[in-house]
């Protein structure tokens, strides 16, 4: 059986770059905990900017539910 794994996408709010990545459940809260909003870093012009959970990863939120810690 493969391991779930999600996906986490934005775009930079000021160059416009497109942010993805995908990750296990493990790796989701070990990297981003179970706050609101997820800190990301453009890859092309370096500005660290925060994105909303649910419209980064709706599948994550919708699915396992982090922020009523769940599991």
């Amino acid at each position: 059986m493969t391991k779930k794994r999600y996906r986490i996408q934005s775009a930079c709010p000021q160059c416009g770059c497109s942010f993805a990545q995908v990750l296990s459940k493990e790796e989701l809260l070990e990297r981003y905990g179970d706050t609101p909003n997820i800190e990301l870093e453009c890859g092309e012009c370096m500005l660290k900017f925060q994105a909303d959970r649910k419209s980064s990863c709706p599948e994550w939120d919708d699915e396992c539910r982090l922020n009523e810690k769940n599991g």
